[in-house]
């Protein structure tokens, strides 16, 4: 039986069980709030600005409560917006401006904030003074991706519950008591220290302030930019394109790399190449490593199989600080953005006729573990690292801004032809889950059916946004293998356990730690009061690019082709070894759970015979 409340004079339907804030903004009826955080079922009514007047059936005398906590009743009458509601909402909001920094120009939430947006809804008195903010919480900026800065954090747990909930991490907290208290790190007393944070940045998309954003490098790339002897090369990375365009208010999944290309050239960066180039020689190089890996299993030797991917430095953090284990079982193969850069590095400066000093990599990444990759001691030559600056979209917006440069007054410019910018749309999908698995499939059934292309070309299982996916592919003779498929950190723990009871056998598994893959990455887009809610569209923008481009694999890509012929020799040759593959460290040191561990212990044995041909 239907039930019935009042809003506002509003007459509203409700189920038994919601509550007042649930029924609100189902039925459109706006209650502001900072701590209640719906796409995580995250209700902890810490911020108290939900407040509602509530009359019971029959009484007269109202009282105030929070509208997220509170269950909805039969005959109730709730105002939102009356006098008494606001005045109470207006004091809770003096309390928590009363130990926030509010040096809101230089915040990383400037013009994009929550906290601002319900002071405005409430209509917060106009002080002709205002106290001056002395900083007394720590600033943390002593992570390579991600600063924390306590003294704007208002406590509404949102980054706690995103790294517990969605990836499984339990690497922040809220720590201390009363006005000191804050986020922190679990078991650290700074970022740097943690012994569990992989630097994923989905905290950065949840925090309604600018308590936690990606570590800002706009300064450092405006200072190689406007350099005169410095020659500038900025790679995208495949979200980049159809994510950055959400920042100048575009429709959600716009390919917009036509105008990326002229806003960099015209703040003055000397070349715009593509990321998708290298992911074409990662598709390369790991299917190469995969087929080595399953030939030698067909032999009777020793194979480090099931192989994972190791395009994603979220997922390579959580390997070395949390399963070291499965060190032995990545692919080597670098991930695009440091294939990139040591082949920047070690061909451009003679292409380019310029001094190898002189040149400067710059990554425009969806990701704030991207960050901390560059400065990978593994990804740097004896004169430095190859990849120089990594911004995050929010970055490069930032940048562009500061240039001056709007993105919707930018007019369409085509990309440098042969200088790292050609791609396959197989490379084009490396941007969502599942696209680094059809990518490699695709190659690899080409190598091993005689160079005939697989038809299909899409390769339907490995599609959608299915937390994890089981499928197989067929590989002439070597079998068919066993795929798995899976994004984000907490399924792909369970799923590390369920391989580790026997439940499932794989050959091959993509893993992604962001939710959705690099297109929901945690330098991405933020939307307020949201999380990532144009997933979908920026997934179907990438599979859309795809369709179009004229050459949809990597190994048929010319650019790919000529690398080959002219500098490398073929995929996995000493010389590509030497600069496309690299090694990982455990970072882990406490005793590895037995469940896991066991799993490691007895893969030898269970990958021992091969599956059989279909």
């Amino acid at each position: 039986m239907e039930k019935f409340a009042w809003f506002n004079g509003q007459k509203v339907a409700f189920e038994e069980g919601q509550t007042i804030l649930e029924v609100a903004k189902k039925a459109d009826i706006f209650i502001p709030t900072l701590c209640a955080f719906m796409p995580l079922n995250h209700t902890p009514g810490t911020c108290r600005m939900c407040l509602v007047e509530v009359f019971d059936e029959g009484d007269d005398t109202g009282r105030v409560v929070t509208a997220c906590t509170t269950p909805i009743k039969e005959g109730q009458r709730i105002f939102t917006r009356n006098e008494r509601v606001r005045k109470m909402q207006q004091l809770q909001m003096q309390l928590l401006f009363a130990d926030h920094d509010q040096d809101c120009k230089s915040c990383s939430r400037h013009g994009n904030c929550e906290l601002q947006d319900v002071a405005l809804f409430i209509g917060m008195p106009h002080h002709l003074t205002q106290p001056q903010f002395i900083a007394k919480r720590p600033y943390d900026a002593s992570s390579m991706g991600i600063v924390r800065d306590v003294n704007k954090c208002i406590r509404c747990g949102r980054c706690v519950e995103v790294c517990r909930q969605v990836q499984g991490i339990g690497a922040l907290t809220i720590d201390n008591f009363g006005t000191q208290a804050g986020v922190a790190m679990t078991g650290a007393k700074i970022w740097a220290d943690s012994a569990k944070c992989v630097q994923c940045g989905q905290c950065t998309l949840v925090c309604p302030t600018g308590a936690l954003s990606e570590k800002d490098e706009t300064d450092r790339v405006l200072n190689m930019i406007d350099d005169p002897e410095t020659v500038t090369i900025v790679q995208m990375a495949p979200a980049v394109r159809v994510t950055l365009g959400e920042e100048f208010g575009m429709p959600a999944g716009e390919n917009v790399e036509p105008l990326i290309v002229y806003a960099l050239k015209h703040i003055g960066v000397d070349y715009v190449m593509d990321t998708n180039f290298a992911a074409d020689v990662v598709i390369m190089e790991e299917g190469t490593e995969l087929l080595q890996r399953l030939r030698a299993r067909k032999e009777g030797k020793a194979a480090a199989l099931p192989m994972f991917t190791s395009c994603c430095p979220g997922w390579i953090n959580y390997v070395e600080k949390h399963v070291p284990m499965v060190m032995e079982y990545l692919s080597t193969t670098r991930s695009p953005q440091a294939v990139f850069g040591a082949l920047a590095k070690a061909l451009l400066p003679k292409k380019l006729g310029v001094a190898k000093d002189k040149l400067r990599v710059i990554s425009i990444m969806p990701c704030t573990a991207k960050k901390g990759e560059s400065q990978r001691p593994t990804l740097a030559r004896e004169d430095g690292q190859d990849v120089d600056a990594v911004l995050t979209v929010r970055e490069l917006a930032k940048l562009l801004r500061r240039c001056g440069m709007h993105l919707k007054n930018c007019k369409q410019m085509a990309r440098d032809e042969g200088l790292f910018t050609d791609y396959s749309g197989a490379a084009a999908i490396f941007g969502t889950t599942g696209g680094v698995m059809e990518a490699a499939v695709r190659t690899v059934y080409a190598i091993t059916h005689n160079g005939e292309s697989m038809k299909p070309m899409v390769f339907e299982p490995a599609r959608g946004l299915e937390g994890v996916k089981e499928t197989s592919a067929d590989l002439g003779e070597l079998g068919t293998i066993r795929i798995a498929i899976v994004h984000g950190l907490a399924r792909t723990q369970a799923l590390l356990e369920k391989m580790s009871k026997g439940e499932a056998v794989y050959d091959f598994v993509e893993v992604m730690a962001c939710p959705g893959g690099c297109i929901a990455g945690g330098g991405t887009p933020r939307k307020k009061n949201n999380y990532q809610p144009f997933a979908k569209a920026r997934q179907q923008a990438l599979y859309r690019i795809d369709a179009e481009d004229a050459v949809r694999e990597s190994h048929k890509n010319p650019e790919i082709e000529a690398l080959y012929a002219n500098d490398l020799g073929e995929p996995g040759s000493h010389l590509a070894h030497e600069l496309l593959h690299c090694e990982y460290r455990s970072k882990k040191t406490d005793k590895q759970p037995s469940d896991i561990r066991r799993l490691w212990q007895a893969l030898s044995a269970r990958y021992t015979a091969a599956p059989k041909k279909r």
